[in-house]
């Protein structure tokens, strides 16, 4: 009889373990979303590079962090600096999954973007193994006037590719990068803006909780640029983000035909002079709402972000919503019957 017990307690404590591992209402900060096989994993913002993985897009379970250690180059370059890493970035091209990720000092252009590549994004395969390829732009104050974080690569209409990037300051950038993708291939001398909320460069906002001065109140980030039909369509996120049920966070959006722009808002007003439609703002379910990737599986777009939960005291929770498109314009689809 004491061992009947015995084995219905492992058993209980099996069942309370697994649904602990398993969970549905995870909180993470700037996420991105790819599938691999039959699983789908999630890279957020957190110490290492966060990481999460499911099979259905609903029940998460924490994978270990990408670094486990901080990588030296950002030790060495971002004083501070102790493995909190920025919104990540990832793909996959040649064999390789990529993985852009942001370091930087909170608050200021002291940052940069580096990538890290692995074979498989499975954590028990043999060959799972990240590789640090090290920096590959950099910010620096009083240098340069825009701000190496949040970055989202993207090829243009004959596979070119490009990394948009960027915070404040004078906005988002775009920059073109060698083929294998590992490294920037020009100049990174007078960048387009690709949006911003200032409407020319001699403008500026007033600097809000403590921004630099020279950041203003450009608040604007998290560049994140798909391509459907004859467009590419740029969603950034603008105001603030991070203060819990003070946030305000917001999506925009804006289509060009041309990947490095201009980009137009639906009233043809060019984001990189103030304009951008806005895609989705908080309610009275969410304080704020930003910071997307879009994802394409089994023909079906889906936005990724976070939200700030007014029934959760503000904490950041991962949102999943389907994305239709109307008059070849973005559409959120919330609260639709068959979203994950």
């Amino acid at each position: 009889m004491k061992k009947f017990f015995l084995l219905l307690t492992i058993l209980f404590l099996g069942i309370i373990t697994n649904a602990q591992e398993l969970r549905t209402d995870i909180s993470v900060h700037d996420p991105v979303m790819i599938k691999q096989d039959s699983t789908y994993y999630i890279f957020c913002t957190g110490r290492g590079i966060a990481e999460w993985s499911s099979t259905d897009m609903l029940h998460w379970k924490a994978e270990k962090p990408v670094f486990e250690t901080a990588p030296q180059w950002a030790v060495d370059s971002i004083s501070g600096f102790k493995n909190h890493v920025w919104a990540p970035d990832i793909s996959y091209y040649n064999g390789l999954y990529y993985l852009y990720y942001a370091v930087s000092a909170f608050g200021k252009n002291t940052s940069a973007i580096g990538l890290a590549t692995s074979p498989t994004l499975h954590t028990g395969a043999a060959d799972y193994h990240w590789t640090d390829h090290g920096m590959i732009i950099q910010s620096i104050p009083g240098k340069t006037n825009w701000n190496a974080i949040d970055p989202n690569l993207i090829t243009d209409k004959d596979g070119k590719p490009y990394l948009a990037f960027g915070s404040f300051w004078e906005g988002l950038k775009i920059v073109k990068l060698t083929k294998d993708r590992m490294h920037i291939d020009g100049s990174i001398n007078n960048l387009p803006t690709i949006a911003s909320r200032l409407k020319n460069k001699a403008a500026n906002l007033p600097a809000v909780d403590g921004n630099p001065p020279d950041a203003g109140g450009n608040a604007i980030e998290a560049p994140f640029i798909y391509k459907k039909g004859k467009y590419f369509y740029l969603f950034a996120s603008i105001d603030y983000c991070c203060k819990g049920p003070k946030s305000t966070y917001k999506m925009i959006i804006g289509r060009s035909k041309k990947l490095t722009g201009p980009y137009l808002d639906e009233k043809g007003t060019p984001m990189n002079e103030g304009g951008g439609t806005i895609l989705l703002a908080g309610d009275k379910d969410w304080y704020g709402v930003g910071h997307n990737a879009v994802c394409n599986f089994n023909g079906v777009d889906y936005i990724i972000f976070h939200g700030y939960d007014a029934k959760d005291h503000g904490i950041s929770k991962l949102r999943i919503e389907k994305l239709n498109w109307e008059d070849q314009w973005p559409v959120v689809v919330l609260n639709h019957p068959d979203n994950k």
